[in-house]
């Protein structure tokens, strides 16, 4: 018999620096903060009442996967998952934290979301759809949707204190952040989606698209936030794919077609999910996460 996994909703420490629709931040002595994330689940930019289990656990383990693998090439701000072997070092005596959050270094972050794609999906297909470019570039005609683009294209967008990000051009980048700065940002996310988009199909799974976030550290351009999980990025299974329609995924699926169907008109308060839509969403998250790096989520 599996082992039961409480859902953590809220958190309290000292020390709150900042607290999303996902994660909870919290300074730390010399410059670090932990970072933790919850089981919290957004959608159409609400956040449920109740939380998928584990789906903290799975966002930090697969960005720590991924950061490990990267750091060498791109530099990011991770120390370390918080776990029992390291929690007294950091004066955290709170086990419900272990396992879903992450020790970093504390950053200045970029006013940027830095989304790659390699399929024509979501936003972009819109877009295309409706004869705009995508973030400034131009796609060239006869695509479908979810097709694979000929490489990869840097599709940023604003960092939306609230609300939706909205796409912007390159040139926008520039702007606001200096192009020295924007032309780093650009290779590296390129970078580090060519590299994950290799790996991940190996393991029968299409990275569609997927954002990073970067901020300053030690006058660095560094990957901060999480990176390459089934929150940031799409998801799909490789032996069910097919160009010129929707395609399943490995993230909030079950989740957003309960809702579509539920009549909710996308306005807060989220309703209750039902028991069978949390554990689908719960199992999605876990087998891309059993996929991406060969082995099932530790307990």
């Amino acid at each position: 018999m599996s082992p039961v996994h409480e859902v953590l909703l809220t958190t309290d420490r000292p020390d709150l620096i900042a607290r999303g629709k996902v994660r909870d931040m919290y300074a730390l002595p010399n410059d670090l903060v932990l970072m933790v994330a919850t089981d919290r689940m957004s959608a159409f930019d609400v956040v449920m009442p109740n939380g998928i289990p584990r789906k903290g656990e799975v966002l930090t383990r697969i960005s720590a996967y991924w950061f490990d693998r990267t750091g060498v090439v791109v530099p990011n701000h991770m120390v370390a998952v918080l776990d029992a072997s390291n929690a007294a070092q950091y004066g955290i005596e709170d086990e419900s934290l272990f396992g879903r959050s992450m020790v970093v270094r504390r950053a200045e972050p970029l006013p940027v979301e830095c989304v790659v794609r390699g399929y024509l999906a979501g936003s972009a297909w819109g877009d295309y759809r409706a004869g705009r470019p995508v973030s400034g570039v131009t796609l060239p005609e006869g695509l479908r949707q979810c097709d694979r683009l000929f490489e990869p294209i840097f599709t940023p967008s604003t960092k939306a204190e609230a609300g939706h990000d909205e796409p912007i051009p390159y040139t926008e980048v520039e702007r606001l952040i200096g192009p020295d700065r924007a032309n780093v940002i650009r290779l590296r996310s390129l970078a580090l989606y060519r590299y994950a988009a290799e790996v991940a199909l190996e393991r029968g799974i299409i990275i569609a698209d997927t954002k990073f976030e970067f901020g300053m550290l030690d006058g660095e351009v560094t990957l901060i936030d999480e990176c390459l999980t089934p929150d940031s990025s799409r998801f799909w299974p490789l032996d069910q794919y097919e160009a010129g329609r929707d395609q399943p995924s490995f993230d909030k699926q079950p989740l957003r077609d309960w809702l579509e169907a539920s009549g909710w008109n996308k306005q807060p308060p989220g309703p209750t999910l039902p028991d069978d839509v949390v554990a689908a969403t719960s199992e999605r998250y876990l087998e891309a996460y059993r996929r991406i790096t060969g082995a099932p989520l530790p307990d």
